[in-house]
């Protein structure tokens, strides 16, 4: 491993943990315990490649130092879920950007996921429909097992409307990889909830429709939405032992 490849490792290591740091003293744990996990991992991966005794000592000290502060923050953690009483709160302020669903829901999602259900009233208009099949997309690719997707929505009524064809398309492809979406309509629905079986409710003011729309469809932002500039908005996270079912 050369030495530009070791420093380059550490200058992720350093970047992530600082990150780790600011969410920490932000009292936002789940998130700062990802970064945490992360950050411990590129410093054990620089460690294994240094030589020098003096840096092995120092990378040593250092990994020791975020490990203990990560399994503090993981006890926190568990005692307020086991409690009943975890809330955190995202603030996502008007024009920023670096909110991609994949960073947004990343801390929440285990290798235990296997349901998931979305209460969301606005997934009727083409760029919603976009929105919940970006959801989607980033559910299959993340660390899970998912095997289905609740969706409560309310229905379109203009006939020219594409969102009941949509979501049948989207249905059938979510199949063919071997995710079951199960649709539900409600004229009276309102409140926007994403719930996940391992427990973690995460609540969006504006729903899964919090990007601002691209300037052009060759414009940054377009593609990746973590480019994508974000409308303001607040996102509020709890846990429960028992998820309920639409």
């Amino acid at each position: 491993m050369t030495q530009n490849h070791v420093t380059g490792m550490e200058t992720s290591a350093i970047s992530v943990l600082k990150r780790a740091v600011e969410l920490d003293h932000g009292s936002r744990f789940q998130e700062s315990l990802v970064c945490y996990q992360e950050g411990i991992q590129l410093l054990i991966d620089v460690l294994k490649a240094v030589k020098d005794d003096s840096k092995k000592l120092h990378y040593r000290d250092k990994i020791k130092g975020y490990m203990d502060r990560a399994e503090q923050i993981k006890v926190h953690v568990n005692q307020l879920k086991e409690e009943g009483k975890y809330h955190e709160q995202i603030r996502i302020a008007e024009n920023s950007t670096g909110y991609s669903y994949e960073v947004l829901f990343k801390p929440y999602i285990s290798e235990d996921l296997t349901e998931v259900w979305v209460e969301d009233p606005y997934i009727r208009h083409i760029h919603q429909l976009y929105n919940f099949l970006r959801f989607c997309e980033m559910l299959l690719k993340a660390s899970c097992g998912v095997k289905k997707i609740h969706l409560l929505t309310s229905q379109e009524e203009d006939s020219s409307s594409q969102q009941a064809g949509a979501l049948v398309e989207l249905r059938q492809s979510l199949l063919a990889h071997g995710v079951c979406l199960e649709l539900k309509y409600s004229s009276y629905i309102h409140d926007r909830e994403i719930r996940f079986d391992n427990g973690w409710i995460i609540k969006i003011g504006r729903g899964l429709d919090y990007f601002k729309k691209p300037k052009g469809r060759f414009s940054i932002g377009y593609c990746d939405y973590d480019l994508r500039e974000c409308q303001e908005t607040s996102v509020d996270i709890f846990h429960t032992k028992h998820t309920k079912t639409l």
